[in-house]
């Protein structure tokens, strides 16, 4: 049976809501409301994915502490059972507390943000992922299972997030394998050196023949070989978080991809599937089913 699998680390969110203002030092403020959730990042894609009826593997690191346990629950609740690569007695995962401001977010994290790949942990991964349809990749320490995997005809979907230092040279290795890359426009802005989103689209075309560039609230750039278009946002999905709005964009178009849909639709898939992520607070709390999806795609294809 198809799947689709990634390896990446699990993050945990404590999300502080119903404050006017971030307290100062020495002040203690009450909020009205709080929540424990799963956090963004590549295990939110594949819980989202997951939830669309696909069937993903993920390897992650997990121990035996109290957020560990939360984790590993909500993994399974959601169809997503993951395998562990960590070995030791402390707190692997990231927990970010999440202060939820009226009109902006603040946030402080544990954790380091990645997993120190070993070559125990690389075949590990590369044995659970060995045969997918898809794998998403990250950077760190698993480049070698992606070569390998590329080399037996996996499709590749690279997901950076930001780095200061983001180029062309410093991720040529990764580009280089990947089928697809799925930048906002800050981020693909600063990988070319350009100064629009659509500039940066047609840099990408450096590497790839099927461009996309989120342009966040907005909605997305494609290029299809010399075909350019924008899908705009989908109206009726107010903001109230953005958190993990990227990542539930990327289950969208990954569930398309899956499926060999035309990039078009693969970015409007994406659209729905980041578009309703904003509208509750936390990285998974907005979502759709396959059914609510593809009635979402027959209600708003006419963007295509």
């Amino acid at each position: 049976m198809a799947f689709i699998a990634g390896a990446g680390s699990t993050n945990v969110d404590l999300l502080y809501q119903g404050m006017e203002r971030i307290p100062g030092v020495g002040e203690e403020l009450y909020c009205k409301d709080f929540d424990l959730q799963l956090g963004g990042g590549l295990p939110a894609t594949l819980i989202n994915l997951g939830r669309l009826g696909i069937e993903t593997k993920i390897a992650t690191e997990l121990g035996e502490d109290i957020f560990s346990n939360f984790a590993r629950e909500k993994f399974i609740e959601n169809g997503v059972e993951p395998t562990n690569l960590y070995v030791g007695d402390k707190i692997p995962l990231n927990i970010t507390s999440a202060i939820i401001l009226p009109k902006d977010r603040t946030f402080f994290t544990y954790g380091k943000g990645y997993i120190d790949a070993n070559d125990d942990k690389k075949e590990i991964f590369y044995n659970i992922a060995k045969g997918s349809k898809i794998t998403m990749m990250q950077l760190g320490g698993f480049l070698d299972v992606y070569k390998k995997l590329h080399n037996e005809g996996t499709k590749l979907v690279l997901d950076t997030g930001w780095d200061d230092e983001m180029s062309y040279e410093k991720y040529a290795d990764y580009l280089e394998i990947a089928d697809y890359y799925t930048p906002n426009q800050k981020e693909a802005k600063k990988i070319s050196g350009c100064d629009t989103p659509e500039k940066a689209a047609q840099s990408l075309k450096k590497y790839f023949d099927r461009v996309v560039v989120k342009v966040d609230k907005d909605g997305c750039i494609g290029i299809d070989s010399d075909e350019e278009f924008f899908i705009k946002s989908i109206d009726e999905f107010k903001n109230v978080d953005s958190t993990g709005a990227g990542d539930a964009f990327l289950s969208g178009f990954m569930y398309g991809l899956f499926y060999d849909r035309p990039l078009k639709e693969c970015v409007l898939f994406g659209n729905i599937t980041g578009g309703k992520a904003v509208t509750k607070v936390g990285a998974l709390s907005g979502y759709v089913n396959e059914e609510e999806l593809l009635a979402y795609f027959e209600k708003y294809k006419c963007l295509l």
